[in-house]
């Protein structure tokens, strides 16, 4: 199976990210692959990102090789996912989060208001 290898160039993620993501990843089941980091189109920002465990890497995914674990990435997603760094923050009162820094603004959708429903609004 081929296996597109993602570079820093592609996707970073802090140390801090990749130590609690490590912790993460010693607690699942064997067969897990990686983390996959998926987006989900639409909102104001244009995209948003969601993770979960994968017990599979596909034609379609890139890989990004870390300490312990892998993330996984398909085409779809790496469009909106190129160059962003995937940070940790803990703000305490246990509201921790995974984030994504250097996010590109996606460009051409022409919405720009958010609460406008004319016009046809953001498809």
């Amino acid at each position: 199976m081929s296996m597109n290898t993602l570079t820093e160039s592609d996707l970073t993620l802090t140390a801090i990210a990749q130590e609690k993501m490590g912790e993460l990843f010693q607690q699942v089941e064997d067969n897990i692959e990686g983390v996959r980091v998926f987006a989900i189109p639409g909102g104001c920002s244009g995209v948003s990102f969601g993770m979960t465990f994968s017990d599979a890497i596909n034609d379609n995914d890139g890989v990004l090789a870390c300490e312990g674990f892998k993330v996984i990435v398909d085409d779809g997603t790496m469009q909106y996912l190129r160059g962003v760094e995937i940070d940790f923050v803990d703000r305490g009162d246990g509201n921790q989060s995974f984030v994504f820094n250097n996010m590109q603004p996606v460009g051409g959708s022409g919405c720009g208001s958010c609460g406008s429903s004319q016009g046809g609004g953001c498809g």
